[in-house]
């Protein structure tokens, strides 16, 4: 009955003569360290644009945006999930499949994708951790005056409660299937992952003894004093960092893709439904 269900809201929301399309796609993590890994990653990332993101949880909204969820009995990617599962370096995130229509980029559905663990308890959506941000701002407090609602402190404490109960997931961004001539996926994911950053706290000089005095007879006339240089303090804290997988492939229909990056993997079929 569930499935009918399905199959008469999307015959609702689709023109007859549209081709349709049975997407399945399965997101999985590595279990790595990123900060073992030799590569480089960004530290300043744009946020992902969401306009127009839906989730795929919500069927009404699927629906008006010319798409709508299959059930779990239509899928053909089980085998692959289940062989992820069991891998020790692997974590499946999110398998789900849908029909849409073939429309072009400006309006096939993108799907908004929220998955795994919500840190919004332990960190806030800068990815600094909550533990340290308030240990800061007590040792702040001690310099500042309790009362003045326009100290500095005030607005930090301020704009830390406002951020604290949005969600903030593991797996967050966009993802969205569209026909240009050829069949197409781009996607922009964000995986965070618990560790450290590096931040400068200041510069402390450092004493330099000078040179032994050159001979009179090569002088210069410039005499050269004590000099001093920068030396940078840092400081290691608890960060979320952020790791992103932004990716565009053609594809074909019937056949199975894979989209790979250091820490997250993309299984995508498209299927094309018979008329």
């Amino acid at each position: 009955m569930k499935k009918l269900i399905y199959l008469v809201l999307l015959t609702l929301s689709l023109p007859s003569f549209a081709r349709q399309f049975d997407i399945e796609v399965i997101i999985f993590k590595r279990d790595l360290n990123p900060e073992a890994m030799m590569e480089q990653w960004p530290k300043i990332l744009d946020p992902i644009n969401l306009d127009r993101a839906i989730s795929y949880r919500d069927n009404q909204m699927m629906v008006r945006n010319g798409a709508a969820l299959l059930a779990s009995s239509d899928y053909q990617l089980q085998a692959q999930y289940n062989q992820l599962k069991k891998h020790a370096a692997f974590t499946p995130m999110v398998h789900v499949a849908w029909r849409q229509g073939d429309q072009g980029r400006s309006r096939a559905p993108v799907f908004h994708i929220q998955a795994g663990q919500d840190f919004s308890e332990t960190y806030l959506a800068d990815g600094r951790s909550k533990a340290e941000v308030a240990r800061e701002q007590v040792e702040a407090a001690v310099e500042l005056t309790v009362n003045d609602t326009n100290s500095p402190l005030s607005n930090e404490l301020a704009f830390d409660e406002q951020s604290a109960d949005a969600p903030l997931y593991e797996l967050d961004g966009r993802l969205q299937v569209y026909v240009q001539h050829y069949l197409f996926i781009e996607t922009q994911l964000d995986l965070k992952k618990p560790g450290q950053r590096k931040t400068m706290l200041e510069s402390e000089p450092v004493e330099i003894e000078s040179p032994e005095p050159v001979s009179s007879a090569v002088s210069t006339g410039v005499q050269i004093g004590h000099l001093e240089e920068i030396a940078p303090v840092y400081k290691i804290e608890q960060y979320l960092n952020t790791y992103r997988m932004a990716q565009k492939r053609k594809m074909r229909s019937s056949e199975t893709h894979y989209l790979d990056h250091p820490l997250l993997g993309i299984i995508i079929q498209v299927r094309r439904v018979a008329q």
